[in-house]
């Protein structure tokens, strides 16, 4: 189950008696406040608030820049100037407060964005409820050839069940320990901040999240690029569609400069120039290890 009865009642209420404001809103946005987004086999994304539009974007940069600036640049052309010069500071004025549920594993990858408000479900407090990532079939994958923090060709047949009904029977067993000890049913029960520990890292957590779009941003061409492990990818995409409803401009500019686009260092910059010229450039002449011609090869198809 995505969202208790209680947190959907909570957001059934918040939904019912929506409220005037006098501040600056996105349209966009304003359509997914409080609304469940979910994710994985039991996770979800929410938006709880959000502060700023593309507007604000540009009203803090046209406040650095000095008067005269919207006369000669309309905002999606400052926006994108922004984007493309990097210049940060305009966008950490919109703000986003996510309540993401997410396993533990993913949240331990997540958290070392450590440019964000965090504050999670506390195990110590709370009992943890019996919910556990569990992989489709297809998303059961060998260690990869090439690269040691990914996947490589899929496990089938035998090998893919029994894989599967491992991770069943672990979370499931490690959750009847975990209820055994801290149960008060003719014993004193183990302490909640202790039990946890036996738990396993697919177990279901959730937190409220709270980050600047410049650094969400950051956060997205990390885990929503193709080569980031598929348990948080996910999240991030599904958090890219509710960023290109509310702030589309700048949402654009980011994918054509930071996702659709490509850093060169100097040596790759030299050999791309050299290609042009019509010199017949290899990776023994590049001056580049063989990683890093590779990597020119798959920028440049």
């Amino acid at each position: 189950m995505p969202v208790t009865p209680e947190q959907q009642a909570e957001i059934d209420a918040l939904r019912s008696a929506p409220r005037s404001t006098l501040r600056a809103v996105s349209e966009g946005m304003e359509k997914h406040l409080y609304s469940i987004y979910p994710v994985l086999d039991h996770g979800f994304v929410r938006v709880v608030d959000y502060m700023g539009d593309d507007a604000a974007i540009c009203q803090a940069a046209r406040v650095s820049y000095g008067k005269g600036t919207k006369s000669v640049q309309n905002d999606e052309g400052l926006i994108r100037y922004l984007m493309r010069h990097w210049h940060s500071t305009p966008f950490e004025m919109c703000e986003i407060k996510l309540h993401v549920k997410l396993p533990v594993f993913v949240a331990r990858q997540w958290i070392r964005h450590r440019t964000a408000n965090v504050n999670e479900y506390s195990a110590r407090y709370s009992i943890l409820d019996r919910e556990f990532y569990i992989p489709a079939p297809e998303q059961l994958a060998a260690q990869s050839v090439i690269n040691n923090q990914g996947r490589g060709q899929a496990l089938t047949g035998d090998e893919a069940a029994r894989v599967l009904e491992i991770l069943k029977s672990d979370s499931g067993r490690a959750y009847d320990n975990y209820e055994a000890m801290i149960s008060q049913d003719g014993q004193e029960g183990l302490a909640r901040e202790l039990a946890r520990m036996n738990l396993p890292a697919n177990i279901y957590t959730q937190w409220y999240w709270k980050v600047d779009l410049h650094n969400l941003f950051h956060f997205l061409r990390l885990r929503a690029d193709s080569h980031a492990q598929y348990e948080i990818r996910v999240y991030a995409e599904e958090i890219c569609k509710l960023v290109a409803d509310w702030v589309p401009f700048a949402y654009k500019a980011f994918e054509d400069y930071r996702m659709g686009g490509e850093t060169l260092s100097a040596a790759a910059l030299d050999c791309v120039r050299r290609m042009l010229k019509g010199e017949d450039v290899t990776q023994e002449n590049s001056g580049m290890s063989a990683r890093e011609w590779r990597e020119l090869q798959e920028v440049l198809g």
